[in-house]
């Protein structure tokens, strides 16, 4: 079938590219680690121009930094980067709540709602579990959804990438911890049904109250 080969390409960009993300976020491609695409291609068993692709779309993202004639570097984030980007997503967040109020949440479906309730709940759990890895992945797809309400896809993808620097810098601090039980935010459900409730203003406290915890921890870590 004509481009049947190059959607099966672009499925297998995704696919590697997602990979990497996770193993970055996690920890396990951890800061500085330098590799080149034929490392990478050799490890899923792919060619390199999918493999390529992929990195390049990492390094869009803010991820993964190009070295010259080195290949790639997982990108370092620093103390000072990780306030930025608490600043830069609580603006984000409260615009969403802004627009949210006025536009979005009137309009928003039961069952999306629904949907943010449950990822709340599964992150809730996994935080007070203390259990990192699960927590990660259901904490992305929370935000992800709830900031999908506000139909701007702008700004949704936006949120998710500081979101997803966020947890590169944080992990590798909060496993120093060994049990995480207690010490991680697990609010989600409260903030899922103030915006199911349309309580605009107490999410935006519950959100204050999460980047105070946030730093403080992270503070005390570095």
């Amino acid at each position: 079938m004509p481009g049947s080969e190059a959607v099966k390409r672009t499925t297998l960009r995704s696919q590697i590219a997602e990979a990497l993300r996770d193993e970055v976020i996690a920890g396990r491609l951890p800061s500085g680690r330098q590799f080149t695409v034929k490392e990478i291609a050799e490890q899923y068993g792919v060619s390199a121009t999918p493999v390529r692709e992929a990195l390049l779309d990492l390094c869009s993202q803010g991820l993964l930094d190009v070295e010259l004639h080195k290949g790639y570097r997982v990108r370092e984030f620093s103390h000072a980067d990780f306030r930025d980007m608490i600043e830069a997503r609580t603006l984000v967040v409260e615009g969403m709540f802004r627009r949210s109020a006025e536009q979005a949440l009137a309009a928003a479906t039961p069952e999306a709602l629904a949907s943010v309730r449950r990822r709340a709940d599964e992150a809730a759990r996994a935080a007070l579990a203390g259990d990192l890895d699960i927590l990660i992945g259901y904490d992305l797809r929370f935000w992800r959804e709830m900031a999908g309400l506000v139909a701007n896809p702008y700004i949704s993808d936006f949120l998710d990438r500081l979101r997803v620097q966020s947890w590169i810098f944080t992990v590798p601090l909060l496993r120093r911890l060994g049990d995480l039980r207690g010490r991680l935010w697990h609010r989600h459900s409260e903030l899922a049904e103030a915006i199911a409730c349309r309580d605009v203003e107490r999410a935006q406290r519950i959100v204050v109250a999460y980047n105070r915890h946030t730093l403080e921890l992270i503070d005390a870590l570095t």
